[in-house]
């Protein structure tokens, strides 16, 4: 195991525990006691830790904290309780573990970036950051239900169904909450709300371009260099001007663009003739491998990872980053799903602001050609968190629902089993959806808000993946967007302030005034790479298809291997089905790791 970590409790089963956790030569901070409490592998720079009497705080990740204020921070704690005042000052993309007189509180990062995960031993708890180490310590198989889900729906399925764990027995800790461990005694005890959306879109702004401000003014990488994407989107862009007020040797990284409509190279050339004293590397399409290069790849030993087209020229790009010295590299992931509101904001106007919501609804009809009869009625009637999930499994077979119909309930959309997915796979994925329909409850009362955290914490199931594959070459990549404070700035806003037809990302836009030039910060398109899908899986297509040839979910039941060649034969009118491609890829190439090597564990797992 290259690199994570497990929390163990402050008891004698926790300590006999420690032996089998799966990190050659772990690194290990203990409990008060002297027991156990953290082991793992991890960087000089991750971890902060605090001690004071028979208190000990940790912090893992990305936060404001130092080491010195962390020390002040645990001397004021007495008892587990009072770590919640610590918190607002440990907000950032962390992990936070405490451990107080025999007690231990373990928690993640409300964006899900940085995820808790769990289980028993023997009737011992243990945590971890990565399902896989747990799924080593433990012995435990592949979750068939969740494996066959990702398989049929991939990229349709939002959160909480993606973020189950595809190993048996390991669970998945919701964001919101911390886990709290009394000697072997478990529970999962709420620690954040989303915040009341009382702010404007200018005083939003104002606190967006703070937070935003304050994480870009974090202290710098101990060595090496800080690199960032430069897309010429506005995302990307954005960062790139906060952090060279800080760091005005700024290395800037981008591909070069195979569609010819594409304009960001325009937008993305101006902004580094602005940002003189930084480093530009662009890369141009015939020096990367193209997209589905080596489909056959694994990536993530931890979970099946849906982004997966890019992966060799991903892990090219990084190479060549960390050849430049980078070793830490931001980019605009999760700027997407902040500062573009879900339509749905549109249920809970029309009932706050009817005339308002009216204009928005004319005009997305207008502009976006929806149907005004069935989106009124949609608006109309939501229906409930439990019944879209229910529908979901009900119509996962069903054709395709008409295009132009936004989605405007709880979910992200229609999902639809992939053509392959066999009956026994169908049977499953159902299965997982309505267990989710019985036991999922809304991530916030407001529909606006709700799906705002359900856009967020869909993609960052991929996106803490995809940081392995920057970590392989020693890089970190930090996505500032997805940042605690940051998320939580967004959410005091509310959505139909900065959402409509109108405008490209407002509140970006406005919080940027003064910080991007005006000419970069108002564009109004984004880029397309459809031309890089389609040529690259035209060319990959033998090497694709090879991949499937001993198909290991084909041998669980869950594919259907002809039926996968007659799709890819046809002419694709979209990217659907290379989205869902890439999906299945993951699914496989991490199937033959799991089935032919286990759980990837440095020592053979063991039962305590």
């Amino acid at each position: 195991m290259s690199a994570g970590f497990v929390v163990l409790p402050d008891t004698a089963g926790g300590a006999d525990v420690r032996a089998l956790v799966p990190f050659a030569d772990p690194q290990v901070i203990t409990h008060a006691s002297g027991r156990p409490w953290l082991v793992g592998r991890w960087r000089p720079d991750e971890m902060k830790v605090a001690s004071a009497g028979a208190t000990r705080l940790a912090v893992i990740g990305r936060s404001p904290v130092t080491t010195d204020r962390l020390e002040r921070l645990a001397a004021g704690v007495t008892r587990l309780p009072d770590v919640d005042r610590t918190i607002p000052a440990l907000l950032g993309s962390c992990h936070v573990v405490a451990s107080v007189n025999g007690e231990v509180r373990f928690q993640g990062s409300l964006s899900g970036l940085r995820r808790v995960f769990h289980t028993r031993l023997d009737g011992v708890p243990v945590a971890a950051d990565r399902s896989d180490v747990l799924a080593a310590l433990t012995g435990a198989g592949v979750d068939e239900e969740a494996l066959a889900l990702r398989v049929a729906c991939g990229l349709q399925v939002p959160y909480p169904a993606n973020a189950r764990s595809t190993w048996s027995g390991v669970r998945t800790l919701a964001p919101e909450k911390f886990l709290l461990w009394e000697g072997d005694r478990e529970r999962d005890v709420p620690w954040w709300r989303p915040p009341e959306p009382d702010r404007s879109l200018r005083d939003g702004a104002a606190g967006l371009r703070d937070a935003l401000t304050a994480v870009l003014e974090r202290e710098p990488p101990p060595e090496g260099r800080l690199s960032a994407d430069l897309s010429g989107g506005l995302d990307s862009t954005s960062l790139c001007f906060l952090a060279a007020r800080g760091t005005p040797e700024l290395l800037t990284f981008r591909w070069g663009e195979a569609e010819a409509g594409n304009d960001d190279a325009v937008y993305a050339g101006h902004a580094a003739e602005l940002l003189d004293r930084a480093e530009h590397l662009v890369v141009p399409q015939h020096e990367l491998p193209e997209i589905f290069a080596d489909p056959g790849a694994a990536v993530s030993p931890e979970e099946p990872l849906s982004l997966t087209r890019a992966t060799a020229r991903i892990r090219r790009s990084v190479h060549l980053l960390a050849d430049h010295g980078s070793r830490r590299h931001l980019a605009g992931h999760g700027g997407d799903e902040l500062f573009s509101p879900m339509p749905s904001y549109l249920h809970t106007l029309m009932r706050r602001h009817p005339v308002t919501a009216l204009k928005h609804v004319r005009a997305y009809c207008a502009l976006t050609r929806w149907p005004l009869k069935a989106t009124l009625a949609d608006i109309a009637n939501p229906g409930t968190h439990a019944s879209w999930w229910r529908t979901q499994a009900d119509k996962l077979t069903d054709p395709p629902p008409p295009r132009r119909r936004p989605p405007l309930g709880w979910g992200l959309g229609p999902m639809r089993a992939a053509p392959w997915t066999t009956a026994e796979g169908v049977d499953l994925a159902r299965a997982a959806l309505r267990r989710t329909a019985d036991h999922a409850q809304p991530l916030a009362e407001d529909l606006a808000t709700h799906t705002t955290l359900l856009v967020v914490r869909s993609n960052t199931v991929g996106y803490r993946l995809l940081a392995r594959l920057y970590a392989e070459s020693g890089v970190e990549l930090d996505m500032p967007y997805l940042d605690d404070t940051v998320v939580d700035a967004v959410l005091r806003v509310p959505a139909h302030e900065h959402a409509g037809p109108w405008r490209y990302k407002p509140l970006l836009a406005d919080a940027m005034r003064g910080v991007v030039p005006d000419a970069i910060r108002t564009r109004s398109t984004k880029g397309e790479f459809g031309e890089d899908v389609r040529r690259g899986l035209r060319q990959n297509l033998p090497a694709v298809l090879d991949v499937f040839a001993d198909s290991a979910l084909a041998a669980r039941g869950l594919i259907d291997p002809d039926a996968l060649r007659a799709q890819l034969a046809l002419p694709q009118q979209d990217n659907t089905l290379p989205q869902a491609l890439e999906n299945l890829l993951g699914c496989e190439t991490w199937l033959r790791t799991a089935t032919v090597t286990g759980p990837a564990t440095a020592t053979a797992p063991r039962k305590v």
